[in-house]
């Protein structure tokens, strides 16, 4: 072997040695931490936490409805589904097997044996535990299983990778709903999320939102019946709202700009409620500046999340906001799921979305965004009720935690882009 040829080989396996070190140490204590955390969790209940009840203001010409406890949520949207009089739009990232899955499930197949026309979207890797049975569904329903690799031969293509994130239910075009919920019982009364109902022109956007992620992704040659969804141009729209999607396989991700466009532009609070929080470096700074140039800005956490690998990496950006005035609450005895943001008492949003990098740069995301003053008012008085529930977390507190976290968030640092 010549010279050059052999310093190749050295530095080809310098750079894999490396690569492993960097990237595989930190994904195999990840998986550990997970099985872990997975185990000690079996069998424990969360606690009660406290709700605030479906509150209802006008935006323009119509109605935003927001809830805050499942059971709520799911007795409106059952409601709307088993009233439908012409069509059906229902989207979901998880849809579980159990009752009330079933119960969802059964609802659109009413619908649908009836007469209405029944769309349902699911993503096909976030559903591989439930049941096959569960997954098959009458010929009367219309049904796309968002593919687990969708790439095909197209393995470079990187946005055929994104996850369908959203959660969207439209009825006869009229009413609509959004936000972090996914299907299943434990949603309905053991997690903390936000949803919102919408009526009024801006539901056409919604109804577009679905049936753009329909045509893109229908199996036009193993599915016929998976026809086109055609629709009528709106005759008018609602200036106070608009939905914000995230398209990775057109390369559309606005929901991160929206964010960024909306905490740079604060003067009074941002205050933002978050599953998992692990922002790029541009969102971390853009929320430090605000806090330095005297915005109250609050960041409301789990204390403990359902992906215990996803809490480490976020503490990894405490030290960053609590130097620069953020204040940041966890939420105590349940997971809180909620997607939602308020900026100065007049801009909010609530969606699919979460601020970490799958979700801004990666999967199918809805957000809604609203400016109203109402709407703002409701979101902060669900945060007052949310704060009642957490534990604040205090600079002194922070930097007096023992080394072995602090080598903890060190070593799973290589994970944050991948999440």
């Amino acid at each position: 072997m010549t010279r050059p040829e052999h310093t190749i080989e050295r530095v080809l396996r310098w750079a894999r040695r490396t690569l492993l070190v960097v990237f595989g140490v930190p994904m195999a204590i990840g998986i550990v931490m997970s099985l872990v955390d997975s185990y000690r969790r079996r069998g424990k209940k969360p606690k009660p936490f406290p709700v605030t009840a479906p509150t209802t203001v006008t935006v323009g010409d119509g109605e935003i409805t927001t809830y805050t406890f499942g059971r709520d949520l799911y007795a409106d949207m059952l409601s709307a589904i088993e009233s439908a009089e012409r069509r059906i739009l229902f989207e979901t990232y998880i849809w579980k097997g159990d009752e009330v899955g079933e119960r969802f499930k059964t609802a659109l197949a009413d619908a649908a044996a009836r007469g209405v026309e029944v769309y349902c979207i699911y993503d096909g890797f976030a559903n591989l535990v439930v049941s096959p049975a569960f997954k098959r569904f009458p010929p009367s329903m219309k049904v796309l299983r968002y593919p687990i690799y969708g790439a095909g031969w197209r393995f470079f293509d990187l946005g055929r990778y994104g996850r369908d994130h959203r959660k969207i239910l439209v009825v006869d075009d009229k009413v609509g709903f959004v936000g972090g919920y996914n299907v299943g019982s434990a949603y309905e009364t053991e997690w903390r999320d936000t949803h919102v109902r919408v009526t009024g022109p801006g539901v056409l956007d919604l109804v577009r939102a679905f049936a753009d992620m329909w045509n893109l992704h229908r199996r036009r040659k193993l599915m016929p019946s998976e026809r086109p969804l055609l629709l009528e141009a709106p005759l008018s729209w609602e200036p106070k709202i608009r939905f914000q999607r995230n398209l990775p396989r057109l390369w559309m991700f606005p929901i991160r700009g929206m964010y960024l466009e909306a905490i740079n532009r604060a003067s009074k609070n941002v205050w933002i409620t978050q599953a998992y929080f692990i922002p790029d470096s541009d969102f971390a700074e853009a929320l430090a500046n605000a806090a330095r140039r005297g915005v109250d800005v609050r960041l409301l956490v789990p204390l403990k999340s359902n992906h215990v690998v996803a809490d480490w990496l976020s503490r990894g950006y405490y030290s960053q906001m609590l130097d620069a005035g953020v204040r940041i609450f966890r939420f105590k005895d349940a997971m809180v799921h909620a997607k939602t943001a308020t900026v100065d008492g007049l801009w909010s949003t609530v969606g699919t979305a979460n601020i970490d990098r799958l979700s801004l740069q990666g999967n199918y995301e809805i957000n809604v965004e609203v400016i109203d003053r109402d709407l703002a008012g409701v979101l902060e008085d669900i945060w007052a009720t949310d704060e009642s529930n957490c534990i604040e977390l205090t600079h002194g507190e922070w930097e007096a935690r023992d080394l072995h976290r602090r080598f903890t968030e060190l070593v799973l640092r290589p994970l944050r882009p991948m999440l």
